[in-house]
């Protein structure tokens, strides 16, 4: 269920996007629907037919005058796909991804407003032998700041410690109703970023307590994180690509609807915020790999309409249905690659 109530929000955000620009920019729109393949069921309001489909893994949007070999009627050209200019044609193949990345903003935009459980600052234990300990930090201490950055949550010490440099740091700790200040030079550690790459970064030695608080932010300053984030997680994605291509991340990581769906129920029995921040991480990942310049892809059609701005004319309609055909197979074989992998997590491995 949370499968289908993940998958089905986010195609519709997706196609919504597309329909919107479409309108918006005076181009008719024949269908939109959910799924492909044969239609369930389905309404025809106005010029368009609204449509749930039997194959559930994705979703279209007919708009009137996308095929090349089509003969538009010149009284009719206003409302054709084919007959916009390259930038309103752009816009309406752009929407879509555009689409998941602002719904994933909006969605932690109400993460934020709400609230979502954080680690406290405060400090659980300490690592034998390394600086924090040599300085004289305890445990139970709640780190208020350092160098005079205010510090709210565990995660401030994320974004600061590991980045020093080496340069010792002067900071002020709560301990007992007491502000005690120490200065603490990091050590320098190697240790594996979470693509599994070596990397040398700081450590001080101190290790959280279990100890959570919850912030809630007024919605102007939650939506500025909500953007924040969304452009954190699409780096995330973006590197990821690169790493898969460069063959740093294994391709048997590439996971497929199984695995998706085991996720997303396992994130729906952790709670609401769990399963919310998922579907919002997983529309970015819809966003930015629709963005890949596949053929077939809105990535790929953005590229063919790159190419006709600086050509100043269409490609032909011959080497568009090749591009279009070997990116089928490109999709298909990904595709084939993600239920591999799904696969072989589910079957139990001989010892």
């Amino acid at each position: 269920i949370a499968f289908i109530v993940v998958l089905g929000v986010l195609i519709f955000i997706h196609e919504f996007g597309h329909f919107l620009a479409a309108k918006l920019s005076g181009v008719k729109v024949l269908k939109f629907s959910l799924g492909f393949g044969p239609k369930l069921v389905g309404a025809r309001m106005g010029s368009t037919e609204y449509m749930i489909s039997a194959l559930p893994l994705g979703g279209y949007v007919k708009l009137f005058g996308d095929d090349p070999k089509e003969e538009i009627a010149e009284k009719e050209q206003i409302h054709s796909f084919l007959h916009q200019s390259v930038p309103k044609r752009m816009a309406i193949v752009a929407a879509g991804p555009l689409a998941n990345l602002l719904f994933a903003a909006l969605v932690f935009t109400g993460l934020f407003t709400i609230g979502i459980p954080q680690l406290s600052p405060v400090v659980g234990k300490l690592i034998d032998g390394y600086p924090a300990q040599e300085a004289g930090i305890q445990p139970g201490d709640r780190i208020v700041s350092i160098d005079g950055h205010e510090v709210n949550q565990w995660a401030d010490l994320l974004s600061i410690i590991p980045k020093s440099g080496g340069k010792g740091l002067d900071i002020t700790l709560n301990r007992n109703d007491r502000l005690v200040t120490v200065h603490v030079v990091p050590r320098a550690v190697t240790g594996k970023t979470i693509f599994g790459e070596e990397k040398k970064t700081y450590h001080i030695g101190i290790v959280p307590s279990d100890q959570m608080m919850v912030t809630r932010e007024p919605v102007p300053h939650a939506f500025v994180q909500g953007v924040a984030q969304t452009w954190y997680v699409s780096k995330l994605v973006v590197v990821s690509i690169v790493k898969m291509i460069q063959r740093v991340i294994p391709a048997k990581t590439i996971g497929g609807p199984i695995m998706i769906a085991q996720m997303a129920g396992k994130q729906a029995q952790e709670g609401l915020l769990s399963f919310a921040f998922f579907t919002a991480v997983l529309s970015i990942n819809l966003g930015i790999l629709n963005l890949i310049p596949i053929p077939i892809l809105d990535g790929g059609h953005l590229l063919f309409l790159t190419l006709e701005s600086i050509i100043r004319r269409p490609l032909s309609t011959k080497k568009m249905e090749v591009a279009q055909q070997i990116g089928l197979i490109i999709i298909i074989l990904l595709m084939a690659l993600a239920f591999y992998n799904d696969i072989m997590r589910i079957i139990p491995q001989g010892q």
